[in-house]
C-alpha cells in the first residue's frame, strides 16, 4: 500500500494529512478556507487519491502560512508514500479544459524541487481564497515532494475557472507519474540511481 500518515505542527499551522495514492478519490477536507478545500477535494477525485486533510491555521492574520503549510505536508506524504520510487513513470502531464479555460501541469517525481507557476489570475480572491496563495501552494508541494512541478493557464475568462483547470491538470499530472509501469518493474526511472 502506497500510503502515508503524517503530523505537521508549527507556531502557525497544525495539519493532519493522511494520503492513500492508490485510493478511489474519496476526500475529508477542512483547512478553514472553503475555495481552498474545494481545490483540495477535486484534487483528491480526479487524482483517484484518498485524502485527509486538517488544517488548523492562524487565518486571524492570513491565508499564507495554511495554503504553504498543506502544500508542503501534501508534497511531503507523495515523498513517503512512494518510498524508494522503484517502478513509477516518474513524469506525467496532462491538459485539462475547464470550459473556456486551458490549464496544463507537468510533474517530475526527480528528487529536486523546482516550481514554475503561472496562473494568469488578476483578481486578488476567488471565493474566500488569495489567489497569490495558488503558487506557494504549488511551490510547498514541490519542496515538500522534492519534484519538479509546472503549471500554466493558457488561456481563460474566468480565474475560478484558471485556477480550478491547474488543480485538476495537477491531479491527473500526478497520478500519471505515480504509475506503476511494469516494464519497470524494480527498476528505477533513473541513470543517476538515486531519487
Amino acid at each position: 500500500m502506497r500510503t502515508a500518515k503524517l503530523t505537521r505542527n508549527t507556531n502557525e499551522t497544525k495539519i493532519t494529512l493522511t494520503l492513500n495514492i492508490d485510493g478511489k478519490g474519496e476526500y475529508e477536507i477542512s483547512t478553514g478556507i472553503r475555495f481552498f478545500d474545494h481545490m483540495l477535494e477535486l484534487f483528491s477525485r480526479h487524482g483517484a487519491f484518498d485524502l485527509k486533510v486538517a488544517c488548523k491555521g492562524d487565518l486571524d492574520v492570513d491565508q499564507h502560512h495554511t495554503v504553504e503549510d498543506v502544500g508542503i505536508a501534501l508534497g511531503e506524504a507523495f515523498d513517503k508514500a512512494l518510498g524508494d520510487k522503484k517502478g513509477i513513470l516518474r513524469a506525467g502531464y496532462f491538459l485539462m479544459t475547464m470550459d473556456e479555460t486551458l490549464g496544463l501541469a507537468a510533474v517530475d517525481l526527480s528528487g529536486r524541487a523546482a516550481a514554475v507557476i503561472d496562473t494568469k489570475v488578476r483578481t486578488r480572491l476567488v471565493g474566500d481564497l488569495q489567489t497569490e496563495l495558488v503558487h506557494d501552494f504549488f511551490e510547498g508541494f514541490a519542496r515538500g515532494a522534492r519534484a519538479n512541478v509546472h503549471v500554466k493557464t493558457l488561456y481563460g475568462r474566468s480565474n475560478h475557472h484558471k485556477i480550478e483547470a491547474l488543480f485538476k491538470a495537477f491531479a491527473r499530472a500526478l497520478r500519471v507519474a505515480c504509475s506503476k509501469d511494469k516494464r519497470l518493474a524494480e527498476m528505477l526511472p533513473s541513470t543517476k540511481g538515486l531519487l
